[in-house]
């Protein structure tokens, strides 16, 4: 077992800080703040050949320009370049500098800021003028410790930086891609190849996004091939911290709480929940269903692929949908056995409520597009507002306005506390067609939010909206009036989303429901129900037991199923299952094993029965350094085979260096990093771990925008030959934003070793070991012993002591097979 203190701490901290313990305490005599040290403690032959200036001074720090982690009170910030300056009599005293861009970032309150002074013709702060404020630096971990009473510190919340913590990133480029295959042989019916994509190309300068949303599809069925490749989106985006917003330029689509959402090009300002604490946000949509046979997931809104991915045979729950994610979204599952499932999912909103006395607005000026990135309809502007007033009130409204399509809005929300929260709104809509003339119509909707918990459950939402026939939405006209004129014209819509938990029997549910009707065509319908439970049978513990059950009727298309499993845990982390899936066509039972390699590979294989026959099922998952990769295989005797695949990735390049990767969300927030020119370091944020690159460079593509993402070294997977006096960061990005973190790794052997000059004499103690890259290597202790790290052959260090290189140490070209007792000289540079 690899114990990482012992192994990242070599010998020359913990020699020398016993060393200066026996120093300080039994013998130590303060003289205001200045220390005086018996060596007459120290076992060593040259009490003279001393070097303890570094410690005479209590709280003494070199002057110099360090980098530091900042910690205030128990919060961990960014790296910051810190410059400390020679100050007092002498120059015994340092000056440790904070500017006043650093002093910013403390989160300090407005009243705070105008009463504090500064030195050094306004570039450092005077820490006296903050009381109560205590700062202290630890070398040993580049740590800048700040104490600052609280009620000096605006609102923070765990996992959360308010926006003067925030950091914009560095200016980079950026293309991340989704590639999915999939291929279809059948018995009865010709082969089948689907290859398809989405990705997004971009920039950041500053604050500013550019992106552009690519989507491509190639396929080949029955000797003929149609493929098609196109730029979806183009437009620019940047946070405006002050208003807690979100500008968006180019081509877009709606925004809205009220509204229903359309494509249009011009501009945008919303107020973004995301930069809210995760306590104050919405939800984000969530897509439910059973995969037959496994196959791909497609989410789209108005041909815009959303999401794509391979999903497992059984039940899927997709979560990973962005939060500004509104509207109607259209889901296919393309099953591996050639069969397609498509069906509908509402994203709800939750009763529209705002913290009293806050507003929330979202404005949008612009002309409607198509997807050729041509425009047609009228100019429009967009407004919609809610504001939190006493007594658990929220009134809120919007209107479009666009020449010959006008709507308007106003609603009202109440917290009810203990009985939930709830929302009413009317809409109505006037548009004038040529061909009928003006259309007015209204719609209502009522919605409804709440979490029993002494019942443990939740309504995440429930909604109701009736819409009357001559009521358009802007989608709705702009079909009318410019394009096939078949769109839906939508009446009632019922909506809810439940979460059950009985305690008592350790059982939990989940339902899901939605009925639409229309006025000029079918009924809609979606229901699904997942049950679960853990029980104990005897020797076999924490079982699993699971049933999922779904209905879609999808204009006039019908489809029911039902998953059942019993999952039973096996060794570590492996699991053996049964499950059981019926629908209208087939019954199929299986019998699966679930194993875990690493941290980077998972894998599920299964045989079982089908009415037509024995099958076979596949599923593997690999998260590698520059790719994730998912992929499935199934096989039914005498019917099918199938194997699909997605490759999931990215690639970033600054002028700090450049890396592929992982992708979390396309075109989203990512942090490089950067380990010192050091490969093969493991670095980690949530996920899994990722090793730097030829270059030192790895990028965490696992990181969510306004939120205190950790950056860290996994020291547990550090190779023996590396050390790192800090492996641990955060990072608070903004939307989009490229982080950089550098940690200080150095690589190369480590061994006891005797430093003597020139003529003889060895360095004085606690004299420094630096490298090349200015790295502590080692601290001389008695007789010019070092316990010394980063060893290379032919490398050069520099030996320093009263503030300044006096030698320099070269390497042997070839190093011994064993290091241990090197001779090394110390020659004047």
């Amino acid at each position: 077992m690899k114990t990482p203190f012992i192994k990242k701490m070599p010998f020359k901290r913990s020699a020398l800080s016993a060393a200066i313990f026996l120093l300080i305490f039994p013998s130590a005599v303060r003289a205001e703040d200045e220390i005086q040290f018996n060596t007459d403690v120290l076992d060593t032959q040259d009490k003279g050949n001393i070097d303890l200036s570094h410690f005479s001074r209590r709280g003494y720090v070199m002057p110099g320009e360090y980098t530091f982690t900042i910690m205030v009170n128990k919060d961990s910030l960014r790296e910051e370049p810190i410059v400390v300056y020679a100050e007092g009599k002498e120059g015994k005293d340092s000056l440790i500098c904070l500017t006043p861009d650093q002093v910013s970032r403390l989160n300090l309150k407005s009243s705070t800021l105008s009463e504090l002074r500064w030195l050094r013709d306004g570039q450092c702060l005077d820490t006296t003028s903050l009381h109560g404020m205590e700062m202290r630096v630890d070398l040993s971990k580049d740590t800048l410790y700040l104490s600052i009473p609280q009620a000096y510190i605006e609102f923070t919340a765990p996992n959360w930086d308010p926006s003067s913590r925030w950091d914009e990133g560095i200016a980079g480029l950026i293309a991340d891609y989704n590639i999915n295959f999939q291929t279809q042989h059948a018995n009865n019916a010709s082969d089948s190849q689907n290859l398809s994509g989405t990705g997004v190309f971009g920039a950041n300068f500053g604050p500013w996004r550019a992106r552009a949303d690519w989507q491509a599809n190639w396929n080949r069925r029955s000797g003929y091939t149609d493929k098609d490749f196109t730029f979806s989106r183009y437009y620019l985006y940047r946070a405006i911290p002050t208003l807690k917003a979100k500008l968006t330029m180019g081509e877009d689509y709606l925004s809205s709480d009220i509204f229903d959402t359309f494509r249009f090009s011009g501009v945008s300002l919303n107020s973004d929940l995301s930069m809210l604490p995760p306590s104050l946000r919405g939800y984000a949509p969530e897509v439910t269903g059973v995969s037959r046979a496994g196959g791909k997931v497609v989410i789209s809104q108005q041909g815009r692929v959303l999401y794509e991915t391979q999903v497992a045979a059984g039940p899927f729950r997709i979560q990973e949908l962005n939060d500004a994610v509104s509207g109607t979204l259209d889901v296919r599952v393309e099953e591996l056995d050639g069969s397609v499932q498509v069906f509908q999912v509402s994203t709800a909103s939750v009763p529209y409520l705002t913290r009293p006395g806050a507003v929330r607005y979202k404005l949008a000026a612009g002309k409607p597009s198509e997807w050729e990135h041509s425009m047609v309809g009228p100019l429009f502007t967009s407004a919609e507002a809610s504001w939190g007033i006493a007594n658990g009130w929220t009134l809120y409204g919007g209107s479009i306005i666009g020449g010959d399509y006008n709507a308007l809005s106003v609603g009202v929300g109440r917290d009810l506390y203990l009985l939930g929260a709830i929302a009413a709104d009317v809409t109505q809509s006037r548009a004038t067609l040529p061909s009928e003339g003006v259309q007015t119509g209204t719609s209502y909707r009522v919605s409804y939010s709440k979490t029993f918990d002494e019942y443990d459950s939740q309504v995440t939402f429930a909604g109701y909206r009736f819409s009357e026939r001559d009521f358009m939405s802007m989608s709705e006209y702009l079909d009318a009036r410019y394009g096939s004129g078949t769109t839906h014209s939508p009446k009632e819509k019922y909506t809810v989303s439940f979460n059950q938990r009985f305690r008592d029997l350790g059982l939990t549910a989940y339902l899901n429901y939605s009925h639409q009707t229309y006025w000029n065509s079918a009924d809609n319908d979606r229901l699904s129900l997942s049950l679960s439970r853990y029980v104990d049978l005897g020797p076999f513990k924490n079982m699993s037991v699971s049933l999922s059950v779904y209905r879609s009727e999808y204009y006039s298309q019908k489809d029911d199923g039902a998953y059942i499993s019993l999952s039973m845990p096996f060794g570590d982390g492996a699991s053996i299952s049964y499950g059981a899936t019926v629908n209208r066509t087939d019954n199929t039972h299986r019998v699966s094993y679930y194993g875990r390699l690493d941290e980077h590979n998972s894998y599920q294989v299964s045989s079982g029965l089908s009415r037509s026959g024995p099958t076979a099922y596949g599923y593997y998952t690999w998260q590698g350094d520059s790719a994730q990769v998912q992929a499935n295989a199934s096989y039914q005797s005498g019917s099918y085979s199938g194997l699909g695949m997605t490759v999931t990735g990215g690639l970033t390049a600054t002028a700090e260096g450049a890396a592929a990767h992982r992708s979390n969300a396309r075109g989203g927030s990512r942090v490089l990093v950067d380990t010192s020119g050091v490969s093969g370091v493991p670095v980690k944020g949530f996920g899994a771990s990722v090793k730097t690159n030829r270059f030192g460079k790895a990028v965490i593509a696992d990181v969510n925008s306004y939120y205190r993402n950790p950056v860290r070294i996994d020291v547990d997977k550090l190779a023996e030959n590396a050390d790192v006096t800090r492996s641990i960061s955060q990072a608070t990005l903004t939307e989009g934003a490229i982080g950089y973190r550098q940690f200080d790794v150095i690589a190369g052997g480590k061994a006891m070793a005797f430093i003597r000059k020139a003529d003889g004499s060895f360095p004085p103690f606690g004299a420094s070991v630096v490298n090349d890259k200015n790295q502590e290597t080692g601290v001389v202790n008695d007789e010019g012993s070092v316990w010394l790290s980063g060893i290379s052959p032919d490398g050069k260090m520099s030996v320093k002591w009263d503030g300044k290189t006096r030698c320099v140490v070269q390497m042997p070209p070839v190093l011994p097979q064993v290091l241990d007792n090197l001779l090394l000289t110390c020659a004047p540079e």
